[in-house]
């Protein structure tokens, strides 16, 4: 079992390759379907694409948790 400490650091590490990786396929992917992207604004949408991610996950976390309380 990990303890908080390492759960927070795989998790973070998790998040931070995701974000890298998506950054650098935002700036590669979109001028292959036309939409020109400087790397700052690749960042801002991948920024943006983050927070909705985690707060997905978040989310689905809490349901299955509820799910789990009430059995």
């Amino acid at each position: 079992m990990q303890s908080q400490w390492e759960s927070f650091i795989e998790t973070f590490l998790n998040t931070a390759s995701g974000f890298a990786i998506s950054w650098l396929l935002t700036i590669w992917v979109l001028p292959l379907y036309g939409f020109g992207v400087t790397a700052s604004q690749g960042f801002q949408i991948t920024c943006i694409f983050t927070v909705i991610s985690i707060l997905r996950s978040y989310l689905w976390r809490r349901t299955f948790n509820l799910i789990a309380l009430r059995r």
